[in-house]
């Protein structure tokens, strides 16, 4: 699939930077995870995926899902994510992981036989007084994830955190793990009582962040039939 017909897509369908789409071409994209369609010549719908894994099982993380809007309500999306899991089926995946990003895209996935897990929840924090933090790269984030991360927590490594890396900064704690983009903490594993430490610390005002809870976020589709879920995802790259 050539890149400037996904990026055509892509800006047609997402209110995205191209700094940011550029950072996914630069980072997570593989031409192999890529699933098309084509209408009249030229490309209408498109997904892409990124490897992520949980509990020894090999999982899909289903992104970018994108029709153009001349070639929607026909259908092509359930026939695109048909392809999609009939192709990674094949390939051993256990199954698929996407975010919708509203109640009727959630709607809609769920008539595909989506389903909700796990969970997020989100905190407000006003500054307090400053707690410990250091800035770490993505290989020791990625390193350190792995151990914060809930039992039945899905593993997101690759290009996916360097991805992650292009829009958020990775900081360490004595007891907790972050990923923050601004005032937001894309996600906040380990002590979440440090959150007021954490935004005295960066010298904000106050912070909103993401943590492990019991609010729909990710939704699994299963590619075996042994009734296996995964428990929690908390990293979507909106």
């Amino acid at each position: 699939m050539e890149i400037p017909a996904l990026r055509t897509l892509w800006t047609t369908c997402f209110d995205n930077e191209d700094g940011w789409i550029d950072s996914f071409f630069a980072t997570a994209f593989d031409p192999n995870h890529v699933r098309t369609l084509n209408r009249q010549g030229r490309l209408a719908a498109a997904l892409c995926w990124m490897n992520v894994s949980c509990q020894g099982r090999k999982l899909a993380y289903l992104y970018a899902i994108a029709t153009a809007p001349e070639f929607r309500r026909q259908g092509l999306c359930r026939e695109l994510m048909g392809l999609a899991h009939e192709k990674l089926s094949e390939q051993g995946y256990a199954g698929t992981i996407l975010v919708p990003a509203d109640a009727g895209l959630r709607r809609m996935y769920g008539e595909m036989d989506y389903v909700n897990f796990g969970g997020i929840r989100e905190i407000t924090a006003r500054a307090g007084k400053p707690c410990s933090i250091r800035q770490i790269s993505p290989e020791e984030y990625a390193a350190v994830r792995r151990k914060y991360l809930p039992r039945g927590g899905v593993v997101q490594e690759h290009g996916a955190i360097a991805y992650l890396a292009a829009g958020a900064k990775l900081y360490a704690g004595a007891d907790f793990l972050l990923a923050m983009s601004g005032d937001f903490g894309v996600e906040l594993l380990g002590n979440t009582g440090a959150a007021s430490g954490i935004v005295g610390a960066l010298g904000l005002e106050g912070g909103t962040f993401r943590t492990p809870g019991d609010r729909p976020f990710a939704m699994f589709h299963p590619l075996t039939d042994d009734g296996w879920t995964p428990c929690y995802f908390g990293l979507a790259f909106e």
